[in-house]
């Protein structure tokens, strides 16, 4: 057997292993799903910097899946070697957002069930998904915390700092309290009655009080 012979017996056997036209539908649907998994995680994406970049990886993630499952499918030997090869990559990207982790799972889900031919599933699947995603990622929006940051001169303007936030909203909780000679630091957490936050500009005209700010976070960060 010469080399010609291996050569064409190992390489341009799989060359038609997948039509052009399954290669296409395939890759085309699995662009349409990963575009609408993207647009699903900008609309509800809840952390303080949000990354486009993450966005067109959810993308380009769903195709290369599909792109690999079709190549496995089409060939055991390169199943096994496929899985072999994937056992050793390593991610070190840090995923700073546990929904994060759900986005990822699904775009490879996705690309899986597009190559393995199970269009409907695919599509109603996500179509399911992101509805769920966008409902409950919106009912949090009425009870957004927010953290005010206080600095003071001593006990008696911190008492009345702390009171004054607990007449202008619903609920108000101390943090954090760094005490230093002639200075008193606090972090409240505070859930607002509405979204007037004129309430900081009054807090900070207060006696004793040096300065107020008035912070958004998604109630993870602390506890």
């Amino acid at each position: 057997m010469t080399f010609s012979d291996i050569f064409k017996s190992s390489f341009l056997a799989n060359v038609t292993a997948v039509t052009m036209f399954d290669m296409v539908v395939a890759l085309l649907l699995a662009f349409g799903v990963g575009v609408f998994i993207y647009l699903i995680y900008k609309k509800t994406y809840a952390g303080v910097m949000y990354s486009s970049t993450f966005g067109v990886t959810l993308v380009a993630l769903t195709m290369i899946t599909t792109l690999v499952i079709l190549a496995v499918t089409s060939n055991v030997v390169l199943s096994l070697g496929m899985v072999g090869a994937l056992s050793i990559v390593r991610f070190r990207t840090a995923i700073k957002e546990p929904l994060d982790i759900a986005f990822l799972f699904w775009s490879i889900a996705a690309g899986i069930v597009l190559a393995a031919g199970m269009i409907p599933l695919a599509v109603f699947g996500s179509v399911l998904i992101g509805l769920i995603i966008l409902f409950f990622a919106n009912r949090k929006e009425n009870t957004k915390p927010y953290i005010v940051v206080v600095n003071c001169d001593g006990h008696d303007s911190e008492e009345k700092a702390v009171a004054y936030l607990k007449e202008q909203t619903n609920k108000c909780v101390v943090k954090s309290k760094t005490a230093r000679k002639g200075n008193v630091e606090m972090s409240l957490e505070v859930r607002l009655k509405e979204d007037n936050t004129d309430f900081i500009n009054e807090l900070s005209e207060i006696g004793g009080i040096d300065s107020a700010v008035l912070v958004s976070y998604n109630g993870d960060y602390m506890g």
